[in-house]
């Protein structure tokens, strides 16, 4: 299956080097490019792309705004935000408008092809350097009802990556007790989707940080796809 990708990016010399290193792969093609934001999301509603690689930082509207109304109107659209400064403020923005895929401008092309093709598979890929920005951005220090054990379980699963049937065949559970499971880990730990959760249990020690292994973040599907 070919991943199509759609680029927002207004600088030309950073747009030509996002084709040039995707290009090389043969199961990703470029489906359209964009200077700004609002292009983005008109192209997006056009052409249907798998991935949006979104510069967060683009004229006439932003890649946060042109996220957040990509996510709402073609929930089946991935978007990874891209910049070139990683503040926590930008991370948390771009995870609350609905990114799922986090990453600086200067990664290494083979890291830009792994983030689009986790984005295409429902995955979602944070570099490790955003992952620490998200960390910092979680700012309720205040312990959480504590976890049962299957929910300690299941969130180290998450902290993996582990999608909704993975972790119920691990488990041998049903799907949809692992979403009761997820369910009650956002309320416990006060978030909203899967990202936040693996922050927050990050920062509360909940979950060791060598738990969360080459910047994988466990995708939100469970808050996205329900």
């Amino acid at each position: 299956m070919v991943v199509h990708v759609l680029i927002a990016e207004d600088h030309a010399v950073v747009r030509q080097g996002l084709r040039d290193f995707l290009s090389v792969d043969g199961d990703i093609a470029v489906a359209g490019e964009t200077t700004n934001g609002r292009e983005a999301v008109r192209l997006a509603r056009e052409i249907n792309p798998d991935v949006v690689l979104m510069d967060l930082m683009m004229p006439v509207m932003d890649g946060i705004e042109a996220t957040e109304q990509i996510r709402r109107e073609l929930p089946e659209v991935r978007v990874v935000a891209l910049t070139s400064a990683c503040d926590g403020g930008a991370v948390m923005a771009a995870v609350q408008a609905g990114a799922t895929g986090f990453l600086l401008k200067n990664a290494e092309a083979d890291e830009l092809r792994h983030a689009v093709k986790a984005a295409a598979a429902g995955r979602t890929y944070v570099s490790s350097v955003a992952v620490a920005r998200l960390v910092d951005q979680v700012t309720d220090r205040t312990r959480p009802e504590r976890l049962t054990e299957r929910e300690s379980e299941v969130l180290v699963m998450l902290t993996h990556g582990k999608a909704n049937k993975e972790i119920a065949r691990e488990l041998r559970i049903g799907q949809q007790t692992v979403k009761t499971y997820v369910s009650h880990i956002f309320d416990k730990l006060g978030v909203h989707s899967r990202t936040q959760a693996v922050a927050h249990a990050l920062r509360l020690g909940l979950v060791p940080s060598g738990e969360l292994a080459g910047g994988m973040v466990p995708s939100d599907e469970y808050q996205w796809s329900a």
